[in-house]
């Protein structure tokens, strides 16, 4: 079929929906379903439905257009007879035409994804306005991190490396204590219990014995 690449016709007030349809269908000399040629349609012209079936039908009859059956669909399109033939070189153009055609869509498919892709990503990062702000705030952080640093390391009060050993040495020798005294203290518990008729919170209740889970307190590891 001889391709036509737009449709731009533009019918008189009192044109009917059959040589709407026709002019259409011979500008655009490829195959239409009813749906088809209505969706293309129906928007520019206001045809409905049921009036495009019976104008393509009405055509058919006529011979002005060929109908062929796929099923239930019907499909429809322009007399090839009444187009000139098309000699192979004509056809040849066409092609390589249609070649360089296809090669610009995909290029600028292309083209399209990757300026997505960039529109994505900056419309992720931070505006102007945004990062000077958050240069100020940085700038604050810093000055406020240099002048407690430098309170710091002027402090009279330091504690020398030998200090520092002691505590941790002290820490490690109250802790070894307190998990001495826990568990004898757990043993001795246990061995009451043993001969003591009511159960361990009793116990605890009516002793006034308070534990560490009680104050949610954990024994250090070191």
């Amino acid at each position: 079929m001889t391709p036509i690449t737009s449709l731009c016709f533009s019918p008189g007030a009192g044109e009917g929906a059959a040589a709407i349809l026709l002019r259409y269908l011979q500008e655009q000399n490829r195959p239409h379903s009813a749906q088809d040629a209505f969706g293309n349609l129906q928007r520019e012209h206001g045809l409905g439905k049921t009036a495009v079936v019976k104008a393509l039908e009405q055509l058919a009859q006529q011979g002005k257009i060929k109908e062929k059956v796929y099923g239930k669909q019907k499909i429809y399109f322009p007399d090839q007879d009444r187009f000139g033939s098309v000699s192979d070189s004509e056809l040849k153009g066409l092609d390589n035409e249609i070649s360089e055609l296809s090669c610009k869509v995909q290029t600028l498919q292309q083209n399209c994804r990757h300026m997505e892709s960039e529109l994505k990503e900056l419309k992720g990062s931070m505006t102007t306005p945004e990062m000077v702000k958050e240069i100020e705030d940085l700038k604050k952080d810093c000055a406020n991190y240099t002048e407690k640093l430098e309170r710091i390391k002027s402090a009279a009060n330091h504690i020398t490396p030998e200090e520092k050993e002691k505590v941790y040495n002290e820490k490690k020798l109250y802790c070894r204590e307190w998990r001495r005294r826990k568990r004898m203290a757990t043993e001795l518990l246990d061995a009451i219990l043993e001969g003591y008729p009511k159960s361990k919170k009793q116990f605890f209740e009516e002793v006034g014995i308070e534990t560490d889970e009680d104050f949610n307190v954990t024994l250090p590891t070191s």
